[in-house]
């Protein structure tokens, strides 16, 4: 037998699995093997075969020859800088350790990059959301550490900093306001968390760090980096839990619903959808966040099902049941509960995602006027949403087969991508670019794929 000597195991390979937060099970369904199997591999009784440690790989989101040390029993890996969070230990020490951790690597540059270059592992998220679900949460959020005590008014200013950022965030993008939000984790967030304080305040002081890092998350996956914006997105549900708040929880998972669509993620996203919203009607939460989740269910949907492609008149009709739902819900306005960040589930941002649910259903004019719609709504506090509603309105009139008024509204969102620090504003235009190729020898491509390659060119 190759491999860990018999009786030592693989204890790299448990690690990774934990740092996952899968169980054996959910590994062994990962990798398309029997659970019998798994457990054989983790205490060194099974030889490896090649075919499966390439697809640990891949699961895993590391390089092969990570994989080959686990295996084999080399030196040991330094699996601090790979900090998918560890959902096998939900309690409050380890979820403070964890947290810290991962902001501390962050702010080191000799491990940044390596944060930044993870891949996005659609695997890792079905034991994070069976976790969610049905893990017990702590019996209370009261904390001894070793640092000062911490008030009320310390959690306060993390809100406060937080809808800052968020403000800047919308404004400039993520590559501006990204470097400043893991820094405030790191050198403010860190070290509250590591003091004294009671139920009361550990309650509130983990809903503060699960936004806070929801949003370092959210910044990450504006910069194309998927897999560190799934390992803040996964440490922020964590501390969401941590602190018995199942309100924020909705925030984590309508962004990580967010991230699965964007990488057309569909089954994913179905799952993500499916728990948020379940969530949301466990707490009665507010209309203004139900109404958001609503419409990311029924966007999820129609990506997985693609009824304009498949003809299903069934899952066509239930995503535009979700949407009127959606909508009924939402007008009935704002109450005393809506939180601070559900701010940004406004009208204009509603009408923006389902505008995204109609392209999906093939009725590009319904969506092109909610595109419209929401470009002159955001045009001057968000000119973000602004700019890539423009881009959603081209792919509308691009569907409706108006090749030129596609052509204009998609050159009107370049010099919105061009000021902002947003690569995925800059890559939703180039995806449109590269969906004109049947159109390619014409003038108007022509000269909109110069125009665009020489003001994007840096």
């Amino acid at each position: 037998m190759g491999g860990a000597r018999r009786g030592e195991g693989r204890p790299e390979l448990v690690r990774a699995r934990k740092r996952m937060g899968m169980s054996q099970d959910a590994i062994a369904e990962a990798l398309w093997v029997s659970p019998t199997t798994w457990s054989r591999w983790e205490r060194g009784r099974q030889e490896i075969r090649p075919v499966y440690r390439a697809r640990m790989a891949e699961v895993f989101g590391v390089d092969p020859a990570e994989v080959e040390r686990w295996v084999e029993g080399g030196a040991p890996v330094d699996t601090e800088s790979w900090l998918v969070p560890d959902f096998s230990d939900l309690s409050l020490a380890a979820t403070v350790e964890a947290a810290g951790r991962l902001w501390r690597c962050d702010v080191d540059p000799d491990r940044r990059h390596l944060l930044a270059a993870l891949p996005f592992v659609p695997a890792a998220l079905g034991g994070w959301l069976s976790e969610w679900s049905y893990g017990v949460p702590n019996a209370s959020a009261a904390y001894q550490g070793s640092g000062a005590a911490v008030g009320l008014s310390d959690v306060r200013r993390i809100a406060e900093a937080r809808q800052a950022f968020g403000e800047m965030d919308h404004q400039f993008g993520a590559g501006l306001v990204r470097p400043a939000v893991v820094d405030y984790l790191n050198t403010v967030v860190a070290p509250l968390l590591r003091g004294r304080y009671d139920d009361k305040v550990g309650a509130e002081l983990m809903t503060a760090a699960a936004t806070m890092t929801e949003m370092a998350g959210w910044t990450a996956f504006d910069l194309n980096h998927h897999g560190q914006a799934q390992q803040y997105f996964g440490q922020a549900l964590k501390l969401a839990k941590a602190g018995d708040d199942a309100l924020t929880g909705t925030l984590v998972l309508e962004s990580m619903t967010h991230q699965a669509l964007h990488l057309n993620q569909s089954a994913q996203a179905v799952w993500l959808t499916r728990a948020a919203v379940d969530t949301a009607h466990r707490v009665q939460a507010p209309p203004c966040v139900t109404a958001m989740l609503l419409v990311e269910e029924a966007w999820a949907a129609a990506l997985h099902a693609k009824p304009a492609e498949t003809g299903d008149t069934y899952s066509a009709r239930w995503v535009q049941q979700r949407l009127a739902e959606a909508e009924r819900v939402h007008a009935q306005g704002s109450t005393d509960r809506d939180p601070a960040w559900a701010a940004w589930n406004d009208e204009p941002e509603l009408t923006a995602r389902i505008g995204m649910c109609w392209g999906l259903l093939g009725e590009h004019k319904r969506a092109a006027d909610c595109a419209e719609l929401a470009v002159r709504a955001f045009a001057k506090k968000r000119p973000r949403s602004a700019q890539l509603n423009q881009v959603n309105a081209a792919e509308a009139y691009l569907g409706m087969g108006e090749v030129e008024q596609a052509v204009n509204s998609a050159r009107a969102a370049i010099p919105m991508a061009r000021s902002l620090t947003s690569v995925r504003s800059v890559e939703r235009i180039r995806k449109f670019s590269d969906r004109l190729e049947p159109y390619g020898t014409t003038v108007q491509v022509r000269e909109f794929r110069a125009y665009l390659d020489s003001e994007l060119a840096s």
